[in-house]
């Protein structure tokens, strides 16, 4: 397995100044609406999983996905703090498996994990299966981490996965594509 966000880096991933470069509303604003349901794979401390949640607002739902039970726990302290946890819904998923094949979501947000995934390939396919049809799927990985030719292999799996590119994503920090699910699924 490759490197793991940490949960000590929870405090500077949940800063309420990270909006000031990366505001959820203006990155997801266009995508995720009223009563949807969505999910953010990788939920980290819940920086983005607490911003979705107050966008889906009171009859929406939003299912925080992590491996590590700390950070399910940090992100259950952060919704709670800004009164958001009935909307969501904490799942700890298996290195492997994210679990959820009998949920369909409107959106799916993946922020900063995708290089961290050991086997893309049945991860990006167990997207595919939770996507509802229409539904978007948000990919962001780091600059830092990810080089071009690393984003463009990640991208030309989840092609071969079934979904479509729509769009490059501009997003400070990250590369990005905007993605949904391909017209064969």
């Amino acid at each position: 397995m490759g490197h793991i966000c940490p949960p000590s880096v929870v405090k500077w991933l949940n800063s309420p100044l990270r909006k000031l470069i990366q505001n959820p509303r203006e990155i997801m604003g266009d995508y995720v609406h009223q009563d949807n349901t969505v999910i953010d794979l990788g939920c980290g401390g819940g920086f983005f999983a607490v911003s979705l949640a107050e966008m889906v607002g009171k009859n929406g739902r939003v299912i925080a996905v992590d491996l590590q039970e700390e950070m399910l726990n940090i992100t259950r302290d952060f919704a709670a703090k800004k009164k958001v946890l009935d909307r969501i819904t904490l799942h700890q998923c298996k290195e492997n498996d994210i679990g959820l094949s009998d949920d369909k979501v409107d959106f799916a947000l993946a922020f900063y994990m995708v290089h961290e995934i050991p086997d893309r390939k049945r991860f990006l396919s167990q997207v595919v299966d939770i996507l509802k049809p229409n539904a978007h799927f948000m990919i962001i990985e780091p600059k830092h981490h990810v080089k071009e030719d690393q984003f463009k292999q990640i991208l030309n799996e989840a092609v071969s996965a079934g979904l479509e590119l729509v769009k490059p994503l501009k997003v400070k920090g990250g590369r990005g594509m905007l993605l949904k699910l391909g017209t064969s699924k």
